[in-house]
Parts: C-alpha cells; structure tokens; sequence
C-alpha cells in the first residue's frame, strides 16, 4: 500500500531582533510537526535584525529570508507568503517568532482549516478563557481595532490583530495588500473580503514571555492611534478611485 503524502506546508516566521528566543521558538515547531500529518518547512524572514536573527534561524533549522532593511510587519509576512506561493505550498502558517504562539495551536490551525475550508483562518486570543491571561490595556487595544476593522471595512472577527494566521492555497494566490507595517493586520482582512475569501477564527492560547513584554508594543495606545489614521486614509484614497 502506497503512503499518503503528506501536505506541503510553509511555517512562516517574520522576525527583528529575535535572536535571545527564536531558536527555542523553531525547536519546539520542530518537535511539534515531526510526528504530524504535514510536510512542514520553517521560513524565518529576517525583517533587517540587527542583533544575528538570521544566524540564530539557521542553526535551529529554519530557512531564512534576509530584508536588508526593516519594512515592518506587514512586509515581512507578504515576502514569507510570497515564497511559499512560489514554492508551491498546499498551506501556509504565520506566527510571531517571539514565542507567543503554542506551536500546538498552529497544528490545530492547520487542522481546522482543512475540514472548514476557510480560506483566512485567525488565531484569536479572544475567543474562550485565553482572554483572561490578556492584559486590560491589551485587551482593550485589540478589541479597538477589531471594531475600527468591522467600521471601516465590514469584516466581524474578535481579534483582528492575531499574528497566528492560516492561509489556504485559494489565499496565497488571490490576497495581497499594500501596507507594510502593523495596520497590514486590519488591511489583510479587508482584502480578503474584496477576494471572496472565507475567513474565520478559532480560539488559541495567550502566552506572555518576560521577552515578548520587555519588546516595544507595536500595539501601544500611540502606534494603534497611527495605525487607525493610516487605515482612515488608505479607505478614503479608494472610495474616491473606485
């Protein structure tokens, strides 16, 4: 009897400045799919870290991507779903390399996706008792800007904000977006309501490592108040173009 083939699937981890952690963060992905039913490859982006990111990767066992420059976020994700289009992966994966995500919630991701068939499916930390191991401003922060992305694009989820997405082959190949930094998270959402993509959510672990805190917010009250304006602007720019 034949073996079934396993499904290719890419592991996509945008990173800056992550060397004290990410090694540990590819290990225990590693260990995690060894024994799953996926074909799993770990791509780092390397988003111009300063401080051997990229060396760290390597010696754990990822592939690694370099930006000379910091793009942000948003313009790391899209070069690490951009390989896996090129590479011709069934499924895609993206999670923070700071080890907040449980590598067991990617697998139950990547699980779920295959029987719901949903095109974008968002890790979310504010679904079940995860929440309550948010902090309050955190919470506050990303309940904000799933309202801000429900008002000004029309797509409903709790936690717009998730870096542990579930991309399905019909997205790697139809959803793109043109904002780099933090705001992609809202952006990437609209665009996949423009697609026809289906997109859902399921609930995943909060994990706050002493690292993962000590880092600058991307998400702090200033920063979402840039993001908001910057997602203000790009929607008036194509109401009036279209």
């Amino acid at each position: 009897m034949m073996k079934q083939q396993k499904l290719r699937v890419a592991l996509i981890l945008p990173a800056y400045n992550e060397a004290a952690v990410v090694g540990d963060v590819i290990k225990n992905l590693h260990k995690v799919f060894a024994s799953s039913a996926y074909d799993a490859s770990i791509i780092l982006v390397d988003d111009g870290s300063v401080d051997g990111t990229a060396r760290v990767a390597e010696q754990a066992g990822a592939n690694v991507i370099r930006h000379i420059l910091n793009t942000g976020s948003g313009g790391a994700t899209a070069t690490g779903l951009a390989y896996a289009r090129e590479q011709g992966f069934t499924l895609a994966a993206t999670l923070d390399a700071d080890g907040q995500h449980d590598p067991h919630d990617v697998l139950k991701g990547l699980d779920e996706q295959l029987s719901t068939s949903a095109d974008l499916l968002i890790g979310s930390r504010l679904m079940g008792d995860s929440t309550e191991h948010m902090s309050l401003v955190r919470r506050f922060l990303n309940r904000s800007a799933s309202l801000v992305t429900f008002v000004l694009f029309g797509v409903n989820v709790t936690d717009s904000q998730s870096g542990l997405r579930i991309f399905s082959k019909n997205a790697l190949e139809n959803l793109r977006w043109r904002t780099t930094g933090y705001e992609f998270c809202s952006e990437m959402l609209w665009r996949a309501r423009q697609a026809n993509l289906v997109v859902t959510e399921y609930p995943i672990k909060t994990i706050y490592t002493d690292h993962s805190i000590s880092k600058p917010n991307g998400q702090s009250s200033w920063n979402a108040f840039n993001i908001v304006k910057t997602l203000i602007r790009q929607r008036i720019v194509e109401l009036f173009s279209e």
